[in-house]
């Protein structure tokens, strides 16, 4: 399939750079295809921004960053109009926002006002200053990088913020054997440097169209609903996961599914897919924190617990 050898070349060239970090070059393609954001969560110095910087090369991208501080203001991101006294008239100067790829850098770092003026963009794929709608250029991905938040000087995100991200993942550290790999291309150059484009922004375009195209079955809807469900009824889940939840699992795995080179979906994609969707969009009752529960303990318990659709692999 000509598109899985598209979307299978940028993975292999973000390995170029992340060494051992496959499956988050993957998860990154996949919300790219399904033009959704990704909130990457670690601690610093593990390559969080050479990921973006990657993926921004591997598609020929306008790439912008945007580093969060507590100083920030909202018209350091979105942009600002200015008067200009010669013609007297306001010109608007955009913001880093108005890019393709968006590296928002330590976005916990920054106070929620500021925060909150990456909402509309990631969900509309627009700004609003003085009244007038502008509209972001296709394709518009924003993967945010946040330090623990046990980390000082961090905000939490709100919960709606929290919902505009289509996954959440962490890198974790690199094994021994990758890291000195890291260092041995790292000896003379920044990978980075060499790395070269392997598809257009054209070509993105109509691969993330393509995803719309992947076949979802009644029986994988019903999977996907009930897990949300689930989620909600769930004793220790204070809040569980919207209907914007359901939506955003679903348009995962028709991203996931074509990268895998098919034109349906499999159970087992949800079953993949579903920690990644539902983790930060999932709070627990605080008497369930307290005994070292996690989100994640919670949603492998139910999708143990809930039976898996089967049916002929040609009739899903």
């Amino acid at each position: 399939m000509e598109a899985q050898q598209k979307l299978q070349a940028i993975v292999h060239n973000i390995e170029k750079v992340m060494i051992g970090k496959k499956h988050i070059a993957e998860l990154s393609v996949v919300a790219l295809l399904a033009q959704g954001h990704i909130l990457l969560e670690d601690v610093p110095g593990v390559g969080k921004t050479m990921m973006v910087r990657a993926l921004a090369k591997s598609v020929n991208a306008d790439f912008k960053r945007i580093q969060f501080t507590p100083d920030l203001l909202p018209s350091d991101v979105v942009g600002v109009s200015i008067y200009n006294p010669k013609d007297m008239e306001f010109h608007f100067r955009p913001g880093p926002i108005m890019g393709n790829i968006i590296l928002a850098d330590e976005i916990n770092r920054t106070s929620p006002k500021t925060q909150a003026a990456l909402l509309e963009a990631m969900e509309e794929a627009s700004v609003t200053i003085d009244g007038k709608t502008l509209q972001i250029s296709k394709p518009f991905f924003v993967m945010a990088t946040q330090n623990p938040i046990d980390y000082e000087g961090t905000y939490p995100l709100p919960e709606a913020q929290l919902d505009r991200f289509l996954l959440k993942m962490k890198m974790g550290y690199p094994t021994k054997m990758d890291e000195v790999e890291i260092l041995r291309r790292a000896e003379r150059e920044s990978p980075l440097n060499a790395l070269q484009s392997v598809i257009t922004i054209d070509e993105l375009i109509l691969l993330q169209n393509e995803v719309n195209e992947v076949a979802v079955s009644d029986m994988i809807k019903d999977y996907i609903v009930t897990l949300s469900q689930k989620t909600r009824e769930h004793p220790a889940v204070y809040l569980g996961v919207s209907p914007r939840a359901s939506i955003a699992l679903m348009k995962a795995v028709q991203a996931y599914a074509l990268l895998k080179g098919r034109t349906y979906v499999r159970p087992d994609d949800v079953q993949y897919l579903a920690p990644y969707v539902f983790a930060h969009r999932i709070l627990l009752k605080p008497e369930i924190r307290y005994d070292s529960v996690t989100v994640e303990d919670i949603i492998g318990r139910i999708l143990i617990n809930t039976a898996v659709p089967v049916r002929k692999m040609d009739q899903l």
